[in-house]
C-alpha cells in the first residue's frame, strides 16, 4: 500500500520547512510513503526548499490557481502508482499527527474520501462571521451533495486511488466545493473525521475578501449542482415560473368573475402568461439538459476507463 502526500505550494518557502518536518515517515498499513511538492507559480524558493529538504517528487507549475495545482497534483500522484492520495496545505495549518485517522476509513474499505473536519464552529483562528460563513457553505454543500458536511471548504482530505482516478476538476477557484457535490453525485462513500489545526502562519490567499469568497463560492456550488442536477434546477425554476402564471391568471378570472377587471390587471394577465410559457420553455431546457448530463456522464465513464488504461500501461513499461 503506497500513500502519496501531495502539497500544493505558493511562495511558501518559509513555511514549507516546518509542514515537511511534520509529515509521517511511517503509518500502520502503508508499506511505504513519499510526498510531492507542486510549486503553482511560485516566485521565491518555494522549489529549492522542497528539493533540499528531502521529498521525492516535485511539479512545476505556471500560476494557475489552487484547484489547477490539486488536479496536477492528483495526476502527477496517480502515476507514480499511489494507492491513497492525501492532501495538506504547506503553511502547515492541519495537523500532520491526523493523517493516520484520515486514511483508516480508506484502509478499511469504508470510504472513498475522507475529509478533515476542524471543528469550523469553534476554531478560534477564525473571526465570528468566518465561523458563520463556514457553516452556512458547508450547509449548504451538504444539500447539494445529498450528505451530511460539516466542514466543506478542508483541504486536508484522503483520496483512494479510484476515487482519484474519478475526480474531475474544472472549476479555476477551488476544488474543495467541486469534488464534495462531485462525490455524492456518483455515489461515492464520503466520511468526516475530526482533526486538529496549528496556530495561522499567514492570512488564508483564497478568501481575499468576504464579498469575494461568497461569490466565487456560490458560483462554483451552483455551476456544478446544475451540471449534475440539472433537471432538479431547471424543474425547479420551471415549475415556481409556472405557479407564479397561474397565479396571476387566478387573480385575473377571480376579478373578472366578481365583475371588477379594474385597471392594470390586464397587464398581469400578459405576465402571467409570459411566466406560464417561459415556464414551459424552462422545463423543456430541463429536458435537453438531462440528455446532455446523460451523455457527460458516458464522457466521464470513458476518460475514468482511459485514464486507467493509460495508468496501466505505464505500470508495464
Amino acid at each position: 500500500m503506497k500513500l502519496l502526500i501531495q502539497i500544493p505550494c505558493h511562495n511558501e518557502a518559509e513555511t514549507l520547512p516546518d509542514t515537511l518536518a511534520a509529515l509521517p515517515r511511517q503509518l500502520p498499513g502503508v508499506e511505504r510513503i513519499e510526498i510531492l511538492v507542486i510549486d503553482n507559480g511560485s516566485t521565491d524558493d518555494t522549489l529549492r526548499v522542497a528539493r533540499e529538504a528531502g521529498v521525492h517528487h516535485t511539479l512545476h507549475l505556471p500560476a494557475k490557481g489552487l484547484a489547477a495545482a490539486f488536479r496536477a497534483g492528483l495526476e502527477a500522484c496517480l502515476k507514480q502508482g499511489a494507492d491513497i492520495i492525501v492532501n495538506t496545505d504547506a503553511d502547515n495549518q492541519y495537523h500532520a499527527g491526523d493523517i493516520e485517522k484520515l486514511i483508516e476509513p480508506i484502509l478499511a474499505g469504508r470510504a472513498d474520501l475522507v475529509v478533515g473536519d476542524r471543528g469550523v464552529a469553534q476554531v478560534e483562528a477564525f473571526s465570528p462571521l468566518k465561523r458563520l460563513l463556514q457553516r452556512l457553505g458547508s450547509w449548504v454543500v451538504g444539500r447539494a451533495s445529498g450528505a451530511v458536511i460539516p466542514d466543506a471548504t478542508s483541504g486536508f482530505r484522503a483520496l483512494s486511488r479510484e476515487a482519484a482516478l474519478r475526480t474531475l476538476v474544472m472549476s479555476e477557484y477551488s476544488y474543495t466545493l467541486e469534488t464534495l457535490i462531485q462525490a455524492g453525485a456518483r455515489r461515492m462513500a464520503v466520511e468526516h473525521v475530526p482533526i486538529r489545526t496549528n496556530p495561522p502562519t499567514r492570512p488564508s490567499r483564497l478568501m481575499r475578501s468576504i464579498p469575494d469568497y461568497l461569490i466565487n463560492s456560490a458560483e462554483t456550488i451552483l455551476r456544478i449542482y446544475t451540471m449534475y442536477r440539472p433537471l432538479r434546477v431547471f424543474t425547479t425554476i420551471g415549475l415556481l415560473m409556472l405557479m407564479g402564471g397561474v397565479g396571476l391568471g387566478v387573480r385575473y378570472l377571480y376579478f373578472l368573475y366578481i365583475g371588477e377587471p379594474g385597471g392594470g390587471r390586464l397587464q398581469s394577465l400578459l405576465l402571467g402568461a409570459i411566466l406560464i410559457i417561459s415556464g414551459f420553455q424552462v422545463l423543456l431546457i430541463g429536458l435537453v439538459a438531462d440528455l446532455i448530463g446523460f451523455n457527460r456522464r458516458m464522457m466521464e465513464e470513458i476518460i475514468y476507463r482511459l485514464r486507467r488504461m493509460e495508468l496501466e500501461e505505464d505500470k508495464g513499461k
